[in-house]
């Protein structure tokens, strides 16, 4: 996707409409690392925005990027950036977001985003979902409102994801058979434990983490919706990133439950699976080594 060939008046004009003042575009500068949608930075003279581009179809995926980060920004609790506009423009989709100057987190940033992630999980609601489905990448995500949580996570996480990786991965029988088993026992992971409807960045890895130069944590690209807490945090330890004083925060406001080491496998087989579903290759292994691990809790 060219970020040249976009309307850019149009958007100006979605961007103008936003503000209640005059935007035009005067620079585009691409911004690498975007694997889903091509990201750029546009500049007029006094003014930057951040700026996500997609095909006019992906609209709705934008759409509920913008409400997580809108869910996120009003508890107050994780920075994020504010959201400008979304919407079409000719045969595309753009999202425009608050440009923030990003720095490479340190010790001070992850200590932060530990106690300001336990404050936001304890922004809590009466079910398990949220209030529209979203996606996890490019993977559509179902948010359906469940009240019990194994029954939600079974449904709309595992068993979505096995069924994802039927149609497109057909002879991988021992991850079906090993994940449907598990699917079937998945209330023994959860006896005598009790988990709230938390909010939850859903995506929380450390590519999706920066800071600001006076060391304030920023969370971005989420995949939001109301479930246990742990699941954030199993994410967080998926592929590492994540200094010692993350976790130290955290727990210092949130303890977690004795459990936790056994369902952080259960919390990572969710996205592994999707992981395989996007990209194939060695994650179908390493998803069949995180059910075995489980398995073998059941006795």
């Amino acid at each position: 996707m060219n970020p040249r060939t976009p309307p850019w008046p149009d958007i100006d004009d979605a961007i103008s409409g936003s503000l209640g003042r005059p935007f035009a575009t005067r620079e585009i500068t691409p911004v690498a690392g975007g694997c889903i949608s091509t990201a750029v930075v546009i500049s007029s003279e006094d003014q930057r925005f951040f700026v996500k581009l997609n095909s006019a179809s992906r609209l709705q995926m934008l759409e509920a990027e913008a409400d997580g980060l809108a869910e996120i920004a009003g508890t107050h609790t994780v920075r994020v950036p504010s959201v400008v506009c979304a919407g079409t423009a000719g045969s595309y989709a753009f999202l425009v977001l608050e440009y923030l100057h990003l720095c490479r987190p340190g010790f001070r940033a992850a200590e932060s985003l530990g106690s300001n992630l336990a404050r936001m999980h304890s922004e809590v609601q009466a079910y398990f979902g949220w209030r529209r489905d979203n996606t996890i990448g490019a993977t559509p995500q179902p948010n359906e409102r469940c009240s019990s949580w194994p029954d939600f996570f079974r449904r709309f996480r595992l068993q979505h994801q096995l069924i994802l990786t039927r149609r497109t991965h057909r002879r991988i029988r021992g991850l079906q058979s090993k994940g449907e088993r598990l699917c079937e026992n998945l209330d023994d992971y959860f006896t005598g434990y009790t988990c709230y409807p938390s909010l939850l960045h859903g995506d929380l890895w450390s590519g999706n983490f920066s800071a600001l130069a006076d060391d304030e944590p920023v969370v971005f690209d989420p995949a939001v919706y109301f479930g246990d807490r742990e699941t954030d945090i199993a994410m967080t330890e998926l592929f590492g990133g994540f200094d010692a004083g993350f976790y130290q925060a955290y727990s210092a406001m949130l303890p977690l439950d004795a459990g936790y080491e056994v369902r952080r496998d259960l919390y990572k087989l969710y996205h592994v699976l999707n992981h395989f579903n996007l990209f194939g290759g060695g994650y179908a292994a390493q998803a069949e080594n995180l059910m075995d691990r489980l398995l073998a809790e059941l006795g």
